[in-house]
């Protein structure tokens, strides 16, 4: 079997990082983050990154998931994937290396991201995202169109079977 690539696809606090695990555990995939990826660079998204640090990252995260896939090993792509340029050069990728392609899209509301928010800022249990970037990260973010046939998910659904 081929592998595959699947692009999560979500604002902050929609649950990408909880989906990526569960999904990485059914398709015996690998997890490439690039919160993590900004972890190792010394970044923090939530605190605002310049586009030339996201690109750096982009490129770090290319050559993790060309490897893996490569070595015929399944990914899963754990970032916001907020443009559709971004989702559209990850199909293309997976494409190139002959492997499978999904986009899972985690439609949360936004009351639901700022209530999740609250709850994070009580708890701790990640880092927080600041006021101003996760403002303009809800403002921005494109969701999925038709044409890119991605599975859905919202609050409470199961994980999808991919």
């Amino acid at each position: 079997m081929s592998p595959r690539l699947v692009v999560l696809c979500g604002t902050a606090y929609s649950g990408k990082s909880t989906l990526a695990a569960d999904l990485a555990r059914q398709l015996d995939a690998r997890i490439v983050s690039l919160d993590e990826i900004n972890e190792r660079r010394g970044l923090w998204g939530g605190d605002g990154i310049p586009v030339e640090q996201w690109k750096a990252t982009h490129a770090i995260a290319t050559n993790e998931v060309r490897e893996h896939l490569a070595s015929g090993t399944s990914v899963i792509l754990d970032d916001t994937s907020s443009l559709r340029f971004l989702r559209d050069g990850w199909r293309a990728l997976a494409a190139n290396l002959g492997a499978g392609f999904r986009l899972v899209y985690l439609d949360v509301d936004h009351a639901t991201i700022r209530r999740r928010r609250a709850a994070n800022q009580t708890n701790q249990h990640r880092r927080d995202v600041s006021d101003a970037v996760l403002e303009e990260h809800l403002a921005t973010f494109e969701p999925p169109a038709p044409d890119e046939y991605a599975v859905r998910v919202r609050p409470g659904d199961p994980t999808p079977m991919l």
